[in-house]
């Protein structure tokens, strides 16, 4: 009998699991809830719950006197970004991310261009792991790298110097603007820092959007009599576009808020991220931070509502 009992109850426990199994499989939004809940739980809780706790921060303020954070409801915090010195912060850190993503698209493109319509099935291989490899080594190493490269005693000095150009460079490094005492102290070697790092993310997708590109239109368009670069111009990079512009969310979102490449090359000149550490960490002004945050998270709302109607979502 026992034997017999236990045998019923298995058969009862499969039934059980079968009829489950069916239950869910005749549901399918119940089974994407289960799958999805858990991670969309974590995201709203932790990612979500973050940003209103940093949101709901800037409208607090500092009391210059105690050093406390007052917990009360105050624009003044949002009025101190509005300072010539903060401005400049902000100004800084924008016009470096619309630089690398401009220069980014500009070379990223041919690349990606040759990789889809050129390059052989392993060249293509070979193409791919080249772009992708700098990026399976530390980010602060490739970042420490760089500076030993750009350093006044670095190597590319010395190449420079080799070819005959260290006038050239010299003039480059006394611009106000851009220049500074060497390449890794000075904007130029932030520059080209950023570009370096972020430049796969341009990349990756500019080739899918160009896979993407149906042969059968470049074609065509040959046949009605179009030029190569009007084929290039009408056809390949309207199609194309969108992919760049998934590519500009990478680098101009990555730009706006690292802060390891300004903090190690560079001059005493602050971008946000560097500013959002020194007023979170070192002065304890955790209001000015938050408000600070707030600056990049909106542009890239504007960003990204701009960007999905060029289509730039299709192309991730």
């Amino acid at each position: 009998m026992t034997a017999i009992d236990a045998s019923a109850g298995v058969r009862r426990e499969r039934s059980f699991g079968s009829r489950l199994s069916t239950y869910i499989y005749l549901r399918p939004n119940l089974l994407l809830s289960i799958l999805l809940g858990p991670p969309l739980l974590w995201m709203m809780v932790v990612y979500l719950g973050s940003l209103i706790a940093l949101l709901v921060n800037s409208f607090y303020s500092l009391d210059d006197f105690t050093g406390l954070v007052v917990r009360q409801f105050t624009l003044k915090t949002y009025a101190q970004l509005l300072t010539p010195a903060n401005m400049d912060i902000v100004l800084r850190t924008v016009g470096m991310a619309i630089a690398v993503t401009l220069a980014a698209a500009l070379l990223a493109f041919p690349l990606a261009y040759f990789i889809a319509r050129f390059a052989s099935p392993r060249a293509k291989g070979w193409l791919y792991l080249a772009v992708l490899l700098p990026l399976w080594s530390s980010y602060l190493v490739r970042v420490y790298a760089w500076k030993l490269i750009l350093a006044k005693e670095g190597i590319l000095s010395w190449t420079i110097a080799q070819i005959g150009l260290s006038q050239a460079l010299q003039f480059l490094l006394n611009l106000p603007a851009i220049g500074g005492p060497s390449l890794s102290l000075s904007p130029i070697g932030i520059f080209i820092v950023f570009l370096y790092v972020w430049l796969p993310y341009m990349i990756l997708p500019i080739q899918a959007a160009l896979e993407r590109v149906p042969k059968s239109l470049i074609e065509a368009s040959g046949d009605l009599g179009a030029r190569p670069g009007q084929t290039f111009r009408r056809v390949t990079l309207p199609l194309a576009f969108p992919g760049v512009v998934a590519g500009s969310i990478f680098t101009f979102s990555l730009t706006m808020g690292d802060f390891i490449v300004p903090a190690s090359l560079g001059n005493s000149s602050f971008f946000i991220g560097q500013a959002v550490l020194s007023h979170q960490g070192t002065s304890g002004n955790l209001p000015l931070a938050a408000a600070f945050t707030m600056v990049p998270i909106v542009i890239m709302v504007v960003y990204l509502l701009i960007a999905r109607k060029l289509g730039a979502f299709d192309a991730l």
